[in-house]
């Protein structure tokens, strides 16, 4: 299994510039993800690609259009999908007898600014509780165009779970009933938890001197 490195991470808080002398802006971390795992997967992951290839195909979706690859890493399985083909791939494996993978545990949004043409990602867990087991859905839209197919319909728990994921992150869940803010005000700008979103902070005067807000005074990456 070849990984992708997408980025690096300098320092240990990626301080810059900040007189810091004690050797940890020297730090650098690669940031990996891990590469599509070949077959067989072991354990019951590859009965539940051979199950889920046989359900999309029953309803005229090819496999390898809908899946982009396949990772099995330190005993989970993600399935990545392509956005156009999210709901396809959901419903089939709730509804197939076989499959049977009732409950969406939530919605994780992910930001990679370096993954050019990636850099949104949503991740979906989710469990059959008839078979007791686990897969993990993955799918990921652009900067530019923030959209991916809202997963309500199939799975009304992601309600809150995917306008959570659009306040701190931006992405925009199409079809679901009511995508608007949870955490943040309604008139707040911009998106918490994304990579480029400021640290903000507040100035403090101190003896004459200005403070300037932490995102002005040091980097975090």
């Amino acid at each position: 299994m070849s990984g992708e490195t997408i980025g690096a991470r300098h320092g240990l808080f990626g301080a810059t510039g900040s007189g810091d002398t004690s050797g940890y802006g020297r730090m650098i971390a690669q940031i990996n993800l891990p590469g599509s795992t070949q077959r067989p997967f072991g354990d019951y992951f590859d009965e539940v690609a051979d199950l889920l290839a046989a359900g999309l195909n029953a309803h005229g979706v090819a496999f390898d259009d809908a899946v982009e690859n396949v990772v099995i890493y330190r005993g989970e399985m993600t399935i990545h999908v392509r956005r156009t083909h999210l709901r396809a791939v959901a419903s089939t494996l709730r509804d197939e007898p076989s499959l049977r993978f009732e409950l969406c545990l939530g919605v994780s949004g992910v930001h990679y600014p370096d993954e050019t043409g990636r850099e949104l990602h949503a991740v979906y867990p989710l469990r059959s509780i008839t078979h007791n087991r686990e897969v993990r859905l993955e799918t990921t839209a652009p900067d530019d165009d923030p959209r991916l197919p809202s997963l309500f319909r199939i799975y009304p728990t992601t309600d809150w779970h995917e306008r959570e994921t659009y306040d701190f992150f931006g992405l925009v869940f199409e079809g679901h009933p009511s995508l608007t803010r949870i955490e943040m005000p309604d008139d707040w700008e911009g998106h918490p938890q994304r990579k480029d979103y400021p640290l903000g902070g507040i100035p403090v005067e101190y003896k004459g001197a200005t403070v300037a807000p932490p995102d002005q005074r040091r980097s975090y990456n």
